[in-house]
């Protein structure tokens, strides 16, 4: 069974950064696209990133809001997927899951992914 597991997140002031990081075992992690999603409570999943088993093709999140300040690498070696969030805003506030992909490109969205992390709380204050 495969083995997703976030970490990184906690309470950050806006303006602030953050790094996410995501380990996978019991996975070919080089032929799956590895991607991040954040659910806030009451609302929908939300796309931030998607990297495709290559690295040649990156997802951009569905929100304006996310698109310019999020960075979203891969180690094929480590089995590793981070993510990086710059100039945080307190409507970043949810909780952030680590997803694998059923192949080796991007879903089209965060409901189609194969396997998720227990996910990582990321609390931005004002």
């Amino acid at each position: 069974q495969v083995q997703v597991a976030e970490s990184g997140g906690g309470l950050v002031q806006a303006g602030g950064s953050l790094r996410l990081s995501c380990t996978v075992s019991e996975l070919p992690f080089r032929e799956h696209a590895m991607g991040w999603f954040r659910q806030a409570p009451g609302k929908e999943r939300e796309a931030i990133s998607c990297v495709d088993y290559r690295s040649l093709s990156r997802r951009a999140a569905d929100s304006p809001s996310l698109q310019g300040r999020v960075i979203i690498s891969r180690d094929n070696d480590e089995h590793t997927v981070s993510l990086q969030i710059h100039n945080l805003i307190p409507e970043d506030t949810a909780m952030y899951y680590c997803a694998t992909a059923r192949g080796g490109y991007c879903p089209g969205t965060p409901y189609e992914y194969a396997a998720t992390g227990p996910g990582t709380q990321v609390t931005v204050s004002s």
